[in-house]
């Protein structure tokens, strides 16, 4: 299976990716078949520079089959070729059973307290 995914480069704490077409059996920054751009993190969000990626083609190897990484997929999905994959947030920061509760039981007390006041 051909993966469209990053290659780390760069110096130590300076990291430069590469956006490459290679098979998903091929070690992170070993070989590849095609490069299809590069992606530089340290610089600003604003930067036109940051992300370049030859789109036409990631549509051509996209139509072949290759398979996007999830930070590609969503990189693809800012440029329009592709919808973002779905997101799920963390759950441990969600409050457990007896915070969720209380915080029923607040919220119907106010509730109550607001309407005996009216």
């Amino acid at each position: 299976m051909l993966k469209i995914r990053l290659s780390r480069g760069g110096a130590k704490k300076r990291p430069f990716y590469k956006v490459v077409l290679a098979d998903a059996r091929s070690p992170r920054d070993g070989r590849f078949i095609e490069r299809l751009g590069h992606f530089d993190p340290m610089l600003p969000r604003e930067n036109e520079n940051r992300v370049k990626i030859d789109l036409e083609r990631v549509k051509y190897w996209l139509s072949k089959g290759a398979q996007p990484t999830d930070r590609l997929q969503r990189m693809l999905a800012e440029a329009g070729i592709m919808k973002a994959p779905a997101h799920n947030g963390p759950s441990k920061s969600a409050p457990r059973k007896k915070a969720q509760e209380r915080m029923a039981a607040e919220a119907k007390a106010a509730a109550d307290a607001a309407a005996a006041a009216s």
